[in-house]
């Protein structure tokens, strides 16, 4: 059974960086990215047929971009491409942002759906930033 949020044992944002990180897959923030993506998808999957190819794709591709570049950048094993994947995932979250509002203009996303959406996305915004942070000292 998945714990909600409000179960969960309080814990950091963010893990100090390291280069003994072995595998994206233990990184928190990534983790809670893919989260965030399954969440737009389960939001987006309520829109109307007519934006199939406008803000559900947009959407949806943003917020999978966030963990995607995670990774990428976590794969290429030096601090300076890890850091500019964090910020192409921080400009990912933005635009995420952007979409949620309009969304929530349209009348497409229910204000407490919304809401949760963007809670999620400055929870991740945060923990790129401290992470960033982390990264760019190890570059010294």
């Amino acid at each position: 059974m998945r714990k909600k949020p409000a179960d969960r044992v309080a814990e950091p944002l963010v893990e100090e960086y390291s280069t003994e990180w072995h595998s994206h897959r233990n990184l928190r923030v990534w983790q809670r990215g893919v989260a965030l993506a399954e969440a737009v998808y389960e939001a987006t999957a309520r829109f109307p047929a007519s934006e199939a190819f406008g803000l559900t794709s947009q959407m949806r591709r943003a917020a999978v971009s966030v963990p995607a570049n995670i990774a990428e950048g976590h794969a290429r094993g030096t601090s300076g491409e890890f850091a500019r994947s964090l910020r192409t995932a921080r400009g990912s979250l933005a635009e995420l942002d952007t979409h949620i509002e309009i969304a929530r203009h349209r009348r497409y996303l229910a204000g407490t759906t919304a809401d949760g959406l963007d809670r999620r996305v400055q929870e991740l915004r945060t923990m790129v930033n401290l992470l960033s942070r982390s990264v760019r000292g190890k570059m010294l």
